[in-house]
């Protein structure tokens, strides 16, 4: 067994006060995320992977979730003791325009989940799906079969303790001073940016009696455009 990992500070240095240390700030960006980009380092080189990913609980407390096939580079790296990564999520809220290009920036909600990964327990590996995919899909497996064990197995999980974490958050106007010397005709101001969904798609072999989307398709639907109607009244 290898040693513990030494991790490292997850301390905002620059803008401390844009760093959030309560949890709840924790569960809401990734409460409200897809995609997890995953930092690790293979054959002495940095690489970053995205990975769809859920927030569950395996009963040791709540995990990040990495989902991905058996044969995926990442989960090989893990091996038996884990691997250690760096996993973020970020939502992008806004574009800041000020005046000059210095002065313009973003609003966002960012946050860095840092420890090693380990593969899920093949006796657990069934539940974490469920997990990931109510994350991903809330009420959506009430519609659907169950999962095959066929399907199971050809499936993989990592999970990351959400332990060591940090968040940091920009929520503002523009930051520029009144006698900087700039053209205050030019506009200046927020515009919002936030994830909508888009009119369902149907599949091909969808059957000609499945008119409508299901529930699930269309309450998602709702939520990320209800988050997306939030995100815009903030600028406001």
């Amino acid at each position: 067994m290898s040693a513990p990992d030494a991790l490292p500070s997850l301390t905002v240095r620059r803008l401390r006060e844009r760093q959030q240390t309560d949890p709840e700030a924790l569960r809401q960006v990734l409460a409200e995320g897809f995609v997890a980009h995953v930092a690790l380092v293979r054959d002495g080189f940095p690489i970053v992977l995205p990975y769809l990913y859920g927030v569950g609980d395996l009963g040791a407390g709540p995990v990040l979730l990495l989902h991905g096939s058996t044969g995926g580079g990442l989960f090989l790296d893990a091996g038996a003791e884990g691997v250690p990564v760096s996993a973020t999520v970020t939502h992008l809220d806004g574009i800041v325009f000020a005046r000059s290009t210095f002065d313009s920036s973003a609003n966002y909600r960012s946050a860095m989940v840092v420890g090693r990964a380990t593969v899920v327990p093949t006796e657990q590996r069934a539940e974490a799906l469920r997990q990931v995919a109510d994350h991903l899909m809330p009420d959506r497996r009430a519609e659907v079969r169950e999962m095959t064990a066929k399907e199971v197995r050809q499936t993989q999980v990592l999970q990351l303790p959400l332990d060591t974490a940090s968040v940091k958050v920009r929520a503002a106007g523009v930051g520029e001073a009144p006698d900087d010397g700039e053209d205050h005709r030019v506009w200046a101001g927020v515009l919002p940016v936030a994830v909508r969904a888009g009119a369902p798609v149907p599949g091909a072999l969808a059957a000609a009696s499945a008119t409508a989307p299901d529930p699930s398709v269309l309450a998602l639907a709702a939520r990320l455009d209800a988050l997306a109607d939030d995100r815009e009244a903030a600028c406001l």
